[in-house]
């Protein structure tokens, strides 16, 4: 107990590198691995509840086309864009608990299940602008991640919503004519998510608990 009062105190004035596997005990790799776990099956959870939203959650719907919700004055989005935006987060946090090598392969099974539970017409673009707006998610994020948490969430949360939302409309409909409304609802989740963001940091800062 007053090694780790020591170790925090040390983290907060500065004076120590932030702690290591060599550091961490037992509880604090379980507490780690189980809230990476819960992390990595929200990330899978969000991409069949984004595509339920599109169909069933909105303001209003539209005949054989997606539910739409206000994300700006004036300015609409598919429901489902919520989500998505969310699952940029997750995937951070998956990758913060379990490490790279995980959320590399979040994004390969989320890759696949995006494709799988797209309308036939869609499949390439969902699967497509999941693959690359995830990545980019992760090459923003990760040399921010470690001294940065807050920004690099915003960063990369925001380059990945841009980047899924060109590539989605482009492959899908050879357009960015509904630009706008894709990349403000995804900005504004990753936006929303920002405290709890911070939460977690000071959380894991306080007990001493490392990013993986």
């Amino acid at each position: 107990m007053h090694s780790r009062h020591m170790q925090n105190s040390q983290i907060r004035d500065g004076n120590a590198s932030l702690p290591t596997e060599d550091n961490l005990d037992a509880g604090d790799m379980d507490k780690r691995n189980i809230e990476g776990m819960l992390f990595f099956l929200a990330f899978m959870a969000s991409i069949p509840i984004a595509n339920w939203m599109i169909r069933h959650v909105g303001t209003q719907c539209v005949p054989d086309g997606p539910c739409l919700i206000p994300v700006a004055p004036t300015i609409m989005a598919p429901s489902g864009v919520l989500m998505i935006g969310l699952a940029l987060v997750l995937r951070d946090m998956v990758q913060r608990r379990l490490g790279k090598s995980w959320s590399l392969a979040a994004i390969a099974v989320g890759t696949v299940l995006s494709g799988a539970i797209a309308p036939t017409s869609l499949v390439l673009a969902s699967a497509t602008a999941f693959l690359i707006s995830e990545l980019a998610d992760f090459a923003l994020y990760t040399p921010l991640q470690r001294r940065r948490l807050v920004l690099a969430v915003f960063a990369s949360g925001v380059v990945g919503a841009i980047a899924d939302s060109i590539v989605f409309l482009y492959v899908a409909f050879g357009s960015l004519e509904y630009l706008a409304g894709q990349v403000i609802g995804k900005a504004l989740m990753v936006i929303v998510s920002l405290p709890v963001i911070a939460l977690l940091r000071w959380r894991d800062d306080r007990v001493g608990l490392s990013p993986a």
